[in-house]
């Protein structure tokens, strides 16, 4: 089981996380940039076992379903880090998934996973800010709660000293904004 939620080392490859509440873009943005610059992106393992669970099912997720969310979610990045052209960008990481335990299951979080969500490494976090209109759908069930979700994102950056930017407008501007602030850090790799 851990080995299944080990990151594998990744050549010179800057990974990027996409990291926020719910309803914030974080998927589509993925997208724009990997295609933008010709590489991969990581899509969100949760969103595709969820809906699988509630269209069988009609249950939300329990917190036994989070480790197996995670495993699937870290081979989605390995899969994808072998194949991605000097930039891999994720659409979640394990973290999310420790945000959003906490915030469900009173704070609670299965220690394999946090011990892996905080070994795992990435170059540079954009924290998606909650001013785009929620869109509803089978899963998003905190419309009322967006700003006491943002903090918990937030603060868990801060807390573990994580490096990030916060992206905020409309898509276009997340968008350039994203592209600005990748060409610095891929500028920065190439002086190092």
């Amino acid at each position: 089981m851990e080995e299944e939620l080990e990151q594998r080392r990744s050549r010179d490859l800057l990974k990027i996380v996409l990291f926020g509440p719910e309803s914030t873009g974080k998927t589509t943005l993925a997208r724009m940039l990997a295609k933008h610059y010709e590489t991969r992106w990581v899509p969100e393992y949760m969103r595709e076992y969820l809906q699988l669970k509630w269209d069988e099912e009609r249950k939300a997720c329990e917190p036994h379903d989070l480790m197996h969310i995670a495993k699937g979610q870290m081979s989605l990045e390995n899969k994808e880090a072998a194949v991605a052209n000097e930039l891999l960008f994720c659409d979640t990481n394990l973290l999310e998934l420790v945000v959003y335990s906490k915030a469900y299951y009173n704070e609670f979080v299965e220690p394999l996973l946090l011990k892996h969500a905080l070994k795992a490494q990435y170059d540079l976090y954009f924290l998606t800010y909650i001013d785009v209109p929620w869109v509803e759908d089978d899963l998003r069930d905190r419309p009322l709660q967006r700003d006491m979700m943002f903090a918990r994102f937030k603060n868990t950056l801060d807390e573990n000293d994580l490096p990030y930017r916060v992206l905020r407008g409309n898509l276009q501007q997340r968008f350039q904004a994203a592209i600005r602030i990748i060409d610095e850090l891929k500028n920065k790799q190439i002086e190092l």
